[in-house]
């Protein structure tokens, strides 16, 4: 199969091209210029006072470890994994002769591997088979496997204290919505959503004691939004039909249909995408085998096709941030390289997703105007909910809506259009700030690990994982990307990710 690749006469002229353009863009004046520039602007940043108090380790993160609230937090999470460990102790000889134990034992003890098929299985189910229950469920019980399988594997234990102060903090605003909540009946469920995102990020966090675990976990998680790809293309290839209230066609006259896959909308699907396919460059990088970077290929590639099909703008303006933080993280010299080819490239896009592009910012496009609606219906409702939030979820924030006189057409929203104020409605300021503070403190951790870490497959995928972070970070300032319960729970599982790579990285730097 290489032979093949290496004597393609297609590989070998884009091979010369992209030399050719490098080789040009080395030995430019241009070329020289950029370089000289940043090496000025990163010496004179890191040298800066401002950087260094950025870069610091802060008072609270540093005595986080060995504070009381993660100790008992850690305690209490880790109360069932006790339980399994005095079972286990107390009939040692009757588990250890039982195969049957010894089997369940076995499987419960990566736990691992039962997340990521857990990840892959719940984004290959069509949505009308999908219960927002099935996760709580599902997390629940990896949970209690875990536990389960802590007894005889006593290295096993909930990390919650390696995600830093500002997320727990976070959840504490959570619980605080719910409690303070104008109607508890319309939040409760959502108390069960922010529950198993919770336990999907700690058990990311928890599960990976080294990097081929991490690998396995992502690898899976991939499998399964491949899948949902494999679909989505096939949705595009073979036609869905428009849907006016996802697309306004007096701007896009003659677009067609955009897929959704096994998901409800195509912008929850284009987020998801978004998150998930920078892994494949890690997985590019990192394969040892010609069979892994070929597999890496074609589910970017599959990705890639699925996400152009979806038509939605946010996303592939979040994708390419993405692709653009990736890149820099990897070698920052080729930002601008990646940028010249990206705008050559413009004009060979199809039809379609050319003349999509071109309504980015079109205040005529209906879905942008209804949107600065929103905003506005949001700016007036928050002038008397900015301190306390009106409760947990999108249930109760629709319900306070009709409250107040309705947008310009007559319906009232049903949630903000933007995840930060959304953030804000229902927890309150001090909700929205701890989310906040969290988001950049996740930024901040992965960027150091990714510094002081020496092992390159953690630091690709931890690139990766921060670089998915980033685009669905953009793309949350257009969307309330929390609205589809999956999306929610693969946004905290890649945040539990990074933090597994610190974890990795931290491990490689003391070794």
């Amino acid at each position: 199969m290489m032979n093949v690749v290496t004597n393609s006469c297609i590989c070998n002229i884009l091979m010369t091209i992209w030399a050719a353009v490098t080789g040009a863009w080395e030995d430019s004046g241009v070329g020289h210029g950029v370089r000289a520039l940043g090496r000025g602007i990163s010496s004179t940043v890191r040298g800066s006072g401002l950087c260094q108090f950025l870069w610091r380790e802060g008072t609270l993160p540093k005595s986080w470890p060995q504070s009381i609230t993660n100790r008992v937090m850690t305690f209490l999470l880790n109360v069932p994994c006790a339980i399994c460990r005095w079972i286990y102790r107390a009939g040692r000889k009757l588990w250890d002769g039982s195969l049957v134990f010894r089997g369940v034992a076995a499987i419960c003890g990566n736990p691992f591997l039962l997340l990521g098929l857990f990840l892959a299985v719940m984004l290959m189910v069509p949505h009308a088979s999908w219960d927002n229950r099935y996760a709580l469920v599902g997390a629940l019980a990896l949970t209690a496997l875990f536990a389960v399988g802590s007894g005889p594997k006593t290295s096993l234990r909930l990390e919650p204290g390696a995600f830093g102060p500002y997320y727990i903090f976070f959840m504490g605003f959570i619980c605080y919505a719910f409690l303070a909540s104008l109607s508890w009946s319309q939040s409760v469920r959502f108390v069960g959503f922010h529950l198993a995102a919770f336990l999907l990020a700690v058990l990311a966090v928890s599960s990976v004691k080294k990097y081929e675990q991490l690998q396995l976990v992502v690898v899976l998680a991939v499998a399964g939004l491949t899948v949902a790809a494999l679909y989505g293309c096939y949705q595009g290839v073979v036609g869905v039909p428009v849907v006016a209230n996802q697309q306004d066609m007096l701007v896009n006259k003659g677009m067609p249909g955009r897929v959704y896959s096994f998901f409800d909308n195509p912008n929850n699907f284009a987020e998801l995408l978004a998150m998930m396919t920078p892994f494949n460059y890690a997985l590019f990088l990192n394969a040892k085998t010609w069979r892994g970077k070929l597999a890496a290929l074609v589910s970017f590639g599959v990705c890639g096709a699925a996400l152009g099909f979806t038509l939605s703008r946010s996303s592939w303006l979040g994708f390419a941030l993405a692709t653009v933080v990736f890149i820099a993280f990897w070698n920052w010299k080729l930002i601008p390289v990646f940028i010249a080819l990206g705008i050559c490239c413009i004009p060979l896009l199809p039809e379609t997703i050319y003349n999509r592009i071109l309504t980015i910012g079109n205040t005529e496009d209906s879905s942008t105007s209804y949107r600065f609606a929103i905003y506005k219906a949001s700016g007036v409702l928050m002038e008397d909910y900015w301190l306390r939030g009106v409760g947990l979820g999108s249930d109760i924030l629709t319900k306070t809506f009709r409250g107040y006189p309705p947008m310009f057409d007559g319906n009232f929203p049903i949630h903000t259009h933007n995840n930060y104020l959304q953030v804000w409605a229902e927890t309150g300021l001090f909700g929205a700030l701890s989310f906040i503070a969290a988001l950049l403190y996740q930024l901040k951790a992965g960027t150091k690990a990714f510094v002081s870490c020496g092992d390159k497959r953690v630091k690709n995928l931890l690139a990766a994982a921060v670089a998915g972070f980033c685009g669905i970070l953009l793309i949350s300032v257009a969307e309330y990307t929390w609205f589809y319960a999956r999306n929610m729970f693969i946004y905290f599982f890649l945040f539990g990710v990074i933090t597994a790579c610190v974890k990795l990285a931290r491990k490689t730097s003391q070794e």
